[in-house]
């Protein structure tokens, strides 16, 4: 079996503005762009964009709604929940509450031993960050 440290799962979202999320999730979230393809006819469309979190694992996001994509056409806003593995989450709230970021939940201790908070993007998915690292 082949093992590398590249991700295997990218959870992909769509927004209205991908331009203004791609800024929202580096700005206040703390996330790495490394790959932004804009469309070649609008530069405001963002037909894939690849980036990675805070301390690890990546995601995928592009503009909805874009003619002759159907993956684009998915509903948007309100529609996605992402949970992002975190250790230093106590720094990253204060991150995201400076930058603006409107709190879903607040920082708090869980019963099953993680610190947790959640924010809304600016399209209204709800992104969760927490020091929980599953079973296993």
């Amino acid at each position: 079996m082949t093992t590398s440290t590249s991700p295997k799962i990218w959870p992909t979202l769509l927004y209205r503005d991908a331009r203004a999320a791609i800024a929202f999730l580096e700005q206040a979230l703390g996330f790495t762009t490394s790959l932004v393809v804009p469309n070649p006819d609008d530069d405001n469309v963002v037909e894939h964009c690849q980036m990675t979190g805070p301390e690890g694992g990546a995601i995928m996001l592009g503009t909805a709604n874009r003619p002759g994509n159907k993956f684009s056409q998915r509903p948007i806003g309100g529609c996605s929940s992402v949970y992002v593995v975190v250790t230093e989450i106590d720094e990253l709230y204060e991150r995201a509450v400076a930058a603006g970021a409107e709190i879903f939940h607040e920082i708090e201790d869980q019963d099953y031993g993680s610190r947790d908070f959640s924010v809304l993007d600016p399209e209204g998915n709800i992104w969760s960050f927490g020091t929980y690292t599953g079973e296993g």
